[in-house]
């Protein structure tokens, strides 16, 4: 005899971990672009144009150990979704969150890649708190 909510539970989590997969492969993909971005502005300093005037003026290679050092996290992170860990849900929340914030003070350096990242992450955010997307 089978009960109808463990029919209708195992069809959720389906759909559900369709979206954190899918939310783990985003995850990849923007930690790839930091660690991409990170090693380009600590390689050449050059890389990116300064902005005068600018609140948030942060050096450039300060900009790249930022880049970097999240893009890994995001990385680790991302593996962590893919193998369900429990913590990777809530650390990926935390770090999709800080990368948005991140890139919004990125805009003024290169402005079409941090605004692709940020709606990137706004993507993520939704994916991982649609309802039961993080249950097992």
């Amino acid at each position: 005899m089978t009960d109808d909510r463990s029919v209708e539970s195992q069809a959720d989590s389906g759909w559900a971990m369709t979206g954190v997969a899918f939310a783990a492969a985003m995850l990849l993909l923007i930690g790839a672009f930091h660690v991409i971005a990170g090693f380009a502005a600590i390689l050449n300093d050059e890389y990116l144009v300064r902005v005068r005037g600018y609140a948030f003026d942060l050096d450039i290679t300060a900009w790249g150990w930022i880049h970097l050092i999240l893009g890994l996290a995001l990385v680790v992170t991302a593996f962590g979704l893919f193998s369900r860990a429990r913590w990777a849900g809530v650390v990926a929340l935390f770090l999709v969150v800080l990368s948005a914030i991140d890139n919004f003070f990125f805009i003024p350096y290169q402005p079409f890649w941090a605004l692709l990242l940020i709606a990137l992450d706004v993507w993520v955010i939704w994916a991982l708190t649609r309802p039961r997307a993080l249950r097992s």
